[in-house]
């Protein structure tokens, strides 16, 4: 393993600190011994006020852990497409899919309120990550700036789609698409999170288990086939669990880009390319991160920032620091 034991299990256990610390952290704060008081169940303590276990156990409680497994299906989707299209320098935001998936929310809220969130999200998503796909191989390959290049068209595309919508629907919806479009956890509750907690699971569990096989499949279509791996197949699925992590994500919470882009990355440079690695510790860091992130968005200013706000602002840097580098680092395993 490349890298310190000790950074390995840093980065598996991150999200507790992070969860303890963002408890504690905002415009009420709680003390350390009143979080170990109701966590303990008051064992031997007088009871706590009422109001503070409001605060911790219907306020916080519910958006952090929102904004872990969102942050953790935004890592492992970008880790995973980074794997199956062989190319480092992708995750869902910039390949279009967290557009599409926006997209879908906004038709659903606005003309479909029969059809759950995540479908719509996720048949869009789906759609856009195909079609930058498709057009990043019209010249019969997939270089990195055609998959860029086709992202940010696919992008724009979607932002179009979603502006017109915007236009046409009601105000009363409006406002549900806006807060969308931002990238927020403000409106983060406990039935928020049982609604996404499956389909997240599903898109992060199949990456979880197929790891080895994005380890053959990111050496390139040849070898993964010499080791057994039905490549359309293999890629197919795990376009797929990319596409259901990242609509889950976005029906909730909105276009927060860049996790998936800067999260593998980190991870790689401290554990190397292995994916039996990479994806594990992508899942625990994305959460930490974006937990972190949000907690910062509610605690910095007097108002609320958007998460995707905070999390752009650390990106843009890491993207520029990775196109200076020409995505050297190595990726595969």
């Amino acid at each position: 393993m490349r890298g310190n034991s000790w950074l390995y299990w840093g980065l598996i256990l991150s999200p507790l600190p992070v969860f303890l610390l963002a408890l504690q952290v905002g415009a009420y704060p709680v003390s350390p011994s009143q979080l170990w008081r109701l966590l303990t169940g008051n064992a031997g303590n007088p009871a706590l006020p009422e109001q503070i276990r409001a605060i911790i156990v219907d306020v916080r409680l519910p958006r952090i852990v929102l904004a872990m497994l969102v942050g953790l299906s935004l890592s492992v989707s970008g880790a995973t497409l980074q794997a199956v299209f062989r190319n480092p320098l992708v995750d869902a935001f910039i390949l279009g899919l967290s557009a599409g998936a926006a997209f879908g929310c906004a038709v659903t809220v606005a003309w479909l309120p029969m059809v759950p969130i995540q479908v719509g999200a996720f048949i869009c998503g789906l759609a856009a990550a195909v079609l930058t796909f498709t057009m990043a191989r019209l010249r019969g390959e997939v270089p990195t700036l055609s998959l860029i290049l086709g992202g940010v068209v696919v992008s724009a595309f979607f932002t179009a789609l979603v502006s017109i919508i915007k236009f046409l629907v009601d105000p009363m919806k409006l406002a549900s698409i806006v807060f969308w479009l931002m990238g927020s956890l403000a409106l983060a509750d406990w039935p928020a999170v049982i609604k996404v907690l499956p389909w997240i699971a599903v898109g992060a569990v199949i990456p979880l288990c197929g790891r080895w096989r994005l380890n053959a499949l990111s050496m390139g279509d040849a070898e993964a086939k010499a080791l057994g791996v039905d490549v359309a197949r293999e890629r197919g699925l795990f376009i797929l669990a990319a596409a259901v992590a990242v609509a889950a994500a976005v029906s909730v919470s909105g276009i927060i880009g860049w996790v998936g882009l800067m999260i593998p990355h980190i991870v790689r440079m401290a554990v190397g390319p292995d994916h039996r690695r990479v994806i594990p510790l992508s899942m625990a860091a994305g959460a930490s991160f974006l937990a972190l992130s949000d907690t910062v968005a509610r605690t910095a200013a007097a108002g609320e920032i958007p998460v995707g706000i905070i999390t752009t602002l650390a990106g843009a840097p890491f993207f520029i620091y990775l196109m200076k580098k020409g995505g050297q680092e190595s990726w595969k395993a």
